[in-house]
């Protein structure tokens, strides 16, 4: 079997401020992860939110992307889109512009250092303001290296409050990707179509609650970003075992595999290899998958794609 390290992918599931090292955290003084993973998602998030409470500065917005770099190129990853929640940062610190700002130059850094391309998704919590959403909606619109906007956070929040951000982002050109289907079921991820124009969907996995949306989803081709230990650890599934993965590939729908920030890539796609018996061909094309789901530009799309079928031709090493 080849070294799923070396295997080059996309990653597009991923928080920032969900990947400071456990080290840095320590550093700053924040709270540890708890022993035996979180239990609710509300204890997940009050701890991100207290993680997220040590960025004060300049310097830490920036060591985070550059870190976050590091690691993502040590998992093989070749492409990344990063979510922020950026108008919150502003917001607390007083800067609405630096939090981004800092990251952009951070991640700028990380790229040219470890050879990954990064490019910016801002989302927005539905539990919170829709004028603080406006505001990460004219975030995106200053940067050129943020593609997109897209709602995040508890399900049973609805997302019509904010159709009409949805509706200016469109058409600004924006990428729209709202999480939906991981904690909320069917109706969450149809209003997150048919209201937000989500052009993917965060997890997802709720989808095979309803058979006629399954149909729907497969006929839009809209891709799922499916976090597989990021459920069993927010107890949305019990097992790693259990996840509903196996069932979304059959079912013909386009399936990416990603993090959400809670582990990482190379070890999501050994845990899926472990578990459910994925070969190497398996596991490429769920890597095909994701840059084919990305928004990078077609010509790094084939550069990549070639790339994993390079993987996939050279034999793996002998042990």
């Amino acid at each position: 079997m080849r070294d799923v390290r070396t295997l080059p992918k996309a990653h597009l599931h991923v928080h920032l401020e969900s990947t400071v090292r456990p080290g840095t955290v320590r550093e700053w003084g924040g709270p540890p992860e708890p022993d035996g993973g979180f239990t609710t998602f509300r204890q997940f998030a009050d701890q991100r939110a207290r993680v997220r409470e040590l960025l004060t500065t300049a310097d830490r917005f920036r060591r985070v992307a550059v870190e976050f770099c590091a690691d993502e190129a040590a998992q093989g990853t070749r492409y990344v889109e990063v979510t922020f929640t950026a108008a919150s940062h502003g917001e607390r610190v007083g800067d609405p512009e630096m939090p981004l700002e800092a990251v952009l130059d951070g991640l700028a850094e990380g790229q040219a250092r470890h050879g990954i391309e990064c490019r910016v998704l801002l989302d927005h919590s539905r539990r919170r303001p829709v004028e603080r959403m406006w505001q990460t909606y004219k975030l995106a619109l200053r940067h050129e290296r943020v593609i997109g906007i897209g709602l995040a956070g508890d399900e049973s929040y609805p997302l019509a409050p904010f159709a009409q951000v949805c509706d200016a982002a469109r058409d600004a050109g924006l990428h729209l990707v709202h999480h939906a289907g991981e904690a909320a079921g069917a109706g969450s991820i149809r209003e997150a179509i048919e209201l937000g124009h989500t052009e993917r969907l965060g997890h997802g996995i709720r989808v095979l609650d309803d058979a006629a949306l399954v149909a729907e989803v497969r006929e839009r081709g809209l891709p799922l970003e499916v976090c597989p230990s990021s459920n069993v650890l927010l107890g949305l599934v019990p097992s790693l075992a259990e996840h509903p993965l196996p069932r979304l590939r059959e079912a013909g729908l386009a399936v990416t595999v990603n993090t959400d920030g809670e582990t990482a890539l190379a070890a999501e796609y050994l845990r899926l290899r472990e578990v459910f018996g994925y070969g190497d061909a398996e596991l490429a094309a769920f890597a095909t998958a994701s840059i084919d789901a990305s928004f990078a530009p077609e010509q790094l799309k084939a550069r990549l794609r070639a790339d994993v079928a390079a993987w996939l031709a050279t034999p793996p090493a002998s042990s």
